[in-house]
């Protein structure tokens, strides 16, 4: 993840402790996120030529939207976890450049699209941090888990997994998460929920079960089920 601050929690992502966890840094849902990212982009008619990935992670996302989109369009990634860089770095080319620093500290880069997916609840400072990346992109595009719902207040253990396994120090609603981007001095241009919880549930009967709970609910009532179930997250563009 990219630092606006460094905090003793933001070590996790540099001395190897979140790779210990997450041995493949996320990759395996790369091309699920970057999915979403080419829909938004599409729905709303954008059509960058550079696009910046800050917390980059292994480089999925960038990979995968370096193969869909069209030959004219460049991708930078910024990480400041060494372990995740050296995972990502492999996939360079021409086209696809990653960087192992802070993008702050590339003051005058300007990009068509920034894209910042399940970034912000694991930064300290996120007002400040939000504020920091408003005008390095034209448009930026986040992708924020929904951890706060009925399930997770009422047996508060999954929040405090969440914590501890995930990194997660920041817990948004679908309206707290739209909130902070506006008091941050974003335009909301465009929202819609992804269902990871429904899409790639976990392994178990249980668990398919719940999936299926999910599904149910959230045909009949999207907001219901995103309140009562865990598993959500929103894919949000601003400008």
């Amino acid at each position: 993840m990219i630092e606006a601050k460094r905090t003793d929690h933001e070590n996790r992502y540099k001395d190897g402790g979140y790779l210990e966890s997450h041995p493949t840094w996320h990759e395996e849902d790369s091309s699920w996120k970057a999915d979403h990212i080419l829909r938004m982009l599409s729905k709303q008619g954008i059509a960058p030529k550079r696009i910046c990935e800050v917390g980059c992670g292994a480089g999925g996302i960038l990979g995968q939207l370096h193969v869909a989109m069209p030959e004219n369009v460049e991708f930078d990634g910024y990480e400041i976890s060494p372990q995740a860089y050296e995972l990502c770095r492999a996939k360079t080319t021409d086209r696809l450049r990653f960087h192992l620093k802070n993008i702050t500290e590339d003051c005058d880069t300007h990009f068509d699209v920034l894209l910042m997916m399940d970034v912000i609840e694991h930064v300290e400072d996120y007002m400040g941090f939000l504020k920091l990346l408003r005008d390095v992109a034209s448009y930026h595009c986040f992708h924020i888990p929904l951890d706060l719902t009925v399930s997770s207040l009422l047996r508060v253990t999954p929040i405090l997994r969440t914590r501890e396994r995930e990194g997660h120090i920041h817990y948004f609603t679908k309206e707290i998460a739209l909130a902070s981007l506006q008091d941050a001095g974003y335009e909301i241009l465009d929202s819609f929920y992804t269902h990871g919880g429904i899409d790639m549930p976990k392994q178990g009967v249980t668990n398919a079960a719940v999936a299926l709970a999910k599904k149910a609910t959230f045909s009949l009532n999207q907001d219901w089920a995103v309140r009562i179930f865990g598993g959500f997250s929103l894919m949000v563009l601003t400008r």
